[in-house]
């Protein structure tokens, strides 16, 4: 859950500064918001949440 909600919310961060930066408009912003959230309800979502999870798990396990 916690990766679900930070994952959230840098996505909405990317967003905000794509759209200030002029780099996306506000058109195609809102299409790729709702292509997201009908997208997670459809039977692709807990494939695209397995391999989210085993990202941020490959992510977490490099040592520095």
């Amino acid at each position: 859950m916690a990766i679900s909600l930070s994952v959230v919310v840098l996505l909405a961060i990317v967003l905000v500064v794509l759209i200030r930066g002029g780099s996306i408009k506000a058109g195609p912003a809102i299409v790729a918001i709702l292509f997201g959230f009908f997208l997670a309800s459809t039977g692709m979502a807990p494939s695209i949440n397995r391999f989210m999870n085993s990202l941020a798990e490959m992510v977490n396990s490099i040592s520095f």
